[in-house]
Parts: C-alpha cells; sequence; structure tokens
C-alpha cells in the first residue's frame, strides 16, 4: 500500500489549457501543492500527436502560459504572411511546453507524473510500470480534458474501410514514399485545410486531390486579427456592426465578409459551419485551385478504388490514398459550472483565446476563496458550430467579459498578460487608432450583442 501524494491539486491533463490554468495558481497562491497527471509521455497535449506541418492558426503571442511568452513577438518579414506575427510550429509548441514544465516542477509547487491513466477517486496508474498512485484526500480535482480534442492519430475514422482501401491520418502523410493514383482528403476543418496547403506546396496537382466537405467553412481573416489593440478592436467592432445591421446570423456572416473579417474558400457556396480558426488569403488562393470537391454529405465507407455516401457513391483511383482529418476536434458538451463540489471544470472563458481564459480561470483560483464567487467571476463559454451558435457563443462570452471587468484586480491582472487579445499596452494608451476603434466598438456593442442574442434566442 502506497503512501497517498500530499497535494491541494490533482490535475488530469498537461495540455496547454492545464498548464496555463496551474501557471497562474502556483503564481498567485502561496504555499500550493499540484500535481498533473497526463497519459501521454510529456506535457503539450494534443501537440505531442499533432501531424509534423501544422502551426498554431493564430499569432503565438496569444497562446501558452501568462507567465512565459510563446516565441519572442517576432513579425515575420519574408513569405506570405510577411507583416504579420509569427506562428509556432508543434515542435516549437512542445518544446516550449518542456521548458514551462521545467520551471513549474523547479518551483518546488508542481509534481508531474506522466505515461499515467487517471481511473478517479483521486488515484491513477503508470502506463509503464502498472504501479498506482493516489493522491490524498481534500486535494481539489481539476479536470482539463472535458472538452480534449479527438486528433486523426489517435481516432479511428468515422467511417467504414474495407480491405485493401488505404486510409491514413494527416501524420502518415510525411512518411510516404510513393505517390498515390489520387489524394482523398475527408474534412473540412483547420486539419483538412492545413493537409490541401500542405500537398499543394509540395507540388501535388490540383486535380490529384479530391476533397471531401460536407459542410463548408466560415473562417477568420488571420491578416484581420492580429496581436495590434488597433486591429484587435476594429475586428470586435466589425463584428458587433456586422450583427447589428444583419437580418439573421447567416446574414451577419456575410457582412463580415465584406469588412475583410472572414473569408471562405468557394465564393459560390454558403458556409454552413462556423468554427472559425484563422486562416489567410495566400491560403483561400491555394485551395481554391482543387475543383474536385464532394459536397454529399458525411463519407459512410471507403473501398478500394470506391468512396460510399447514404445515397451515392463515387470512383476514385484505385490506389488512393484517404487522408482521415475528419476527428472531433471541438467538443460540444453541455456548459456546466467551472466550480463544483466534483472538480474545476476548465472550459473557455474568453471566446476563441482558451489559453487567456485557463490561465484567468488560475488567477481567480488562486485570488479568491468561495466557489459561488468564483462561478460569478468567471462563467464559461460554449463552442461554435454553426453561424448560430458563433452568436450565441459571442453573447455568452461577452456576459462573461462583463463579469471579469467588473472586477479591478482582474482587469489589472488580463492588462498585465499577451495572452489577452484586448490588452493595451502602455506604450500604445495615447493611440489615436486604438481611442477610434474601442469608441466603435463601444457604439456598436449593445445593439450588435442584442441582435445576436436574438439570432442565438437568448433572453
Amino acid at each position: 500500500m502506497s503512501v497517498p501524494i500530499a497535494a491541494d491539486y490533482l490535475v488530469v491533463g498537461a495540455g496547454v489549457s492545464a498548464m496555463a490554468f496551474v501557471d497562474s495558481l502556483i503564481d498567485h497562491a502561496d504555499g500550493v501543492r499540484v500535481v498533473m497527471v497526463d497519459r501521454r509521455h510529456g506535457p503539450g497535449g494534443h501537440w505531442l500527436d499533432s501531424y509534423p506541418f501544422v502551426r498554431l492558426h493564430q499569432a503565438s503571442v496569444y497562446y501558452g502560459v501568462a507567465s512565459t511568452m510563446l516565441g519572442d513577438g517576432r513579425i515575420m518579414q519574408t513569405g506570405p504572411e510577411a507583416g504579420q506575427h509569427e506562428r509556432a510550429t508543434a515542435a516549437e509548441i512542445c518544446a516550449y511546453c518542456s521548458r514551462v514544465m521545467e520551471g513549474m516542477l523547479a518551483s518546488g509547487k508542481v509534481e508531474f507524473y506522466p505515461n499515467c491513466e487517471y481511473v478517479g477517486g483521486r488515484r491513477f496508474i503508470s502506463r509503464l510500470s502498472g504501479r498506482t498512485h493516489e493522491v490524498a484526500a481534500g486535494a481539489r480535482l481539476v479536470n482539463s480534458s472535458y472538452l480534449s480534442p479527438d486528433i486523426p492519430r489517435r481516432t479511428k475514422p468515422p467511417f467504414a474501410v474495407g480491405d485493401g482501401a488505404r486510409v491514413i491520418p494527416a501524420n502518415e502523410l510525411v512518411d510516404l514514399t510513393e505517390a498515390p493514383g489520387q489524394y482523398v482528403v475527408v474534412g473540412a476543418g483547420k486539419t483538412a485545410t492545413d493537409t490541401c496547403v500542405w500537398l499543394l506546396e509540395n507540388g501535388v496537382d490540383p486535380d490529384g486531390i479530391c476533397w471531401l466537405r460536407p459542410r463548408d467553412p466560415w473562417m477568420f481573416n488571420r491578416a484581420a486579427l492580429q496581436p495590434d489593440p488597433a486591429k484587435y478592436f476594429q475586428f470586435a467592432a466589425h463584428i458587433v456592426m456586422a450583427a447589428a445591421a444583419a437580418e439573421s446570423a447567416e446574414d451577419m456572416f456575410f457582412r463580415l465578409e465584406d469588412f475583410g473579417s472572414v473569408l471562405r474558400i468557394d465564393p459560390s457556396v454558403n458556409p454552413t459551419m462556423a468554427k472559425t480558426p484563422t486562416i489567410a488569403q495566400w491560403e483561400i488562393d491555394i485551395l481554391c485551385t482543387v475543383e474536385n470537391v464532394l459536397r454529399l454529405g458525411h463519407l459512410r465507407r471507403v473501398e478500394p478504388g470506391r468512396l460510399f455516401f447514404a445515397t451515392s457513391e463515387v470512383e476514385v483511383a484505385k490506389d488512393a490514398v484517404v487522408v482521415h482529418c475528419a476527428a472531433s476536434g471541438l467538443k460540444y458538451r453541455p456548459v456546466v459550472p467551472i466550480w463544483s463540489e466534483e472538480a474545476i471544470t476548465l472550459q473557455p472563458v474568453r471566446a476563441g483565446f482558451p489559453c487567456f481564459g485557463a490561465a484567468l480561470t488560475g488567477y481567480v483560483e488562486a485570488t479568491r476563496i468561495d466557489d459561488a464567487d468564483k462561478n460569478r467571476v468567471c462563467r464559461p463559454s460554449p463552442l461554435s458550430d454553426t453561424p448560430t451558435s458563433w452568436a450565441r457563443m459571442q453573447v455568452m462570452a461577452n456576459r462573461a467579459s462583463q463579469a471579469l471587468a467588473a472586477e479591478p484586480d482582474v482587469r489589472e491582472w488580463a492588462h498585465r498578460t499577451t495572452l489577452n487579445p484586448g490588452r493595451v499596452p502602455p506604450e500604445r494608451a495615447g493611440d489615436s487608432g486604438v481611442a477610434a476603434a474601442l469608441e466603435q466598438f463601444k457604439a456598436n456593442v449593445g445593439p450588435g450583442m442584442a441582435r445576436m442574442a436574438e439570432f442565438a434566442e437568448l433572453p
């Protein structure tokens, strides 16, 4: 019988959001002891399983933990995104997570148990040794895996695979030793768009790609969402202005397109998906060269040379490589209070900026005693899937932001971290461009949010 590990917190998961929470917690709470457990071999969560050619879809400064900036805030000087902020690769993020974890361990406040499976009851088992560990009663459970994404590398395809069919996750594209007669890319999210861009950049003919897009996506224009307060408040102003003038959630997105805030791959198709990752115009231009796009609903089965859908089937090359990009990257679980008797359940607090929300949650946990007060200050919001659910997310996130802004200490903390997209650095305090964009946002936020609440049928 092992002696229970003494700790104040047991954090299940060591992905970036969990690390952002712990980083803020140990920075602002005295004498706390934290145990972190993850089934993977190190910190970094899903980034350890990501495809090699992935990059952050937003600027690096918006990602990571509050105490340590990811990257150095570099502005890219060359390439199609010259003039924009750097975006870290998967390798850079994993290295960053390792450095942050080393600092946490050196603080003496954190213990990390990789390769371990949490089995409930504050117990976890090593996947290598089989040894069971237990954290002493009284430790607060922190669930960072409530919304953990599925990753193609770790998830079976959501369609049947017949004998002889070649189906691989995006990760394995880099290991191909011989070109197939055709690539069939399954999915319409960020993984699929990244995969198509990577194939095209590496010389694959657009006609050699068959792209299965059950739904077309709306995506944020990366150039419009840069770490510059004038750009950020202008972007926010365009959202509420578009909403205030719109007749529907769908119409709102077309108005955002007119502002240059969102992009779509095919201008002849009305997107119905609004998970809104960011993308660059140069990527859109490349993706538009793929003309063999199938919109036949979800793929049901793959056989050598043939794809089966609910009401139709399509012939493809006999040796086609089907690239599985259709894992559920976003989870649509019920929004629950972050603080409950059972656990602290990490969820989005600031729409589109998960690390800022997780770090903010850690700060609130460290600086307040009563759970009801914490839940009043720090309110979760849902993830989006459609234009209507995107409107709902924006309204709930705005209400959460108002609750946070009413707390002077939270407001002060938020303006010290680069994770906060609405931060105005001291050197920009008197900037006329920032002031003009902020005033435009303030003038339209009321009617814009009211209109989006109507779209989402929120009170």
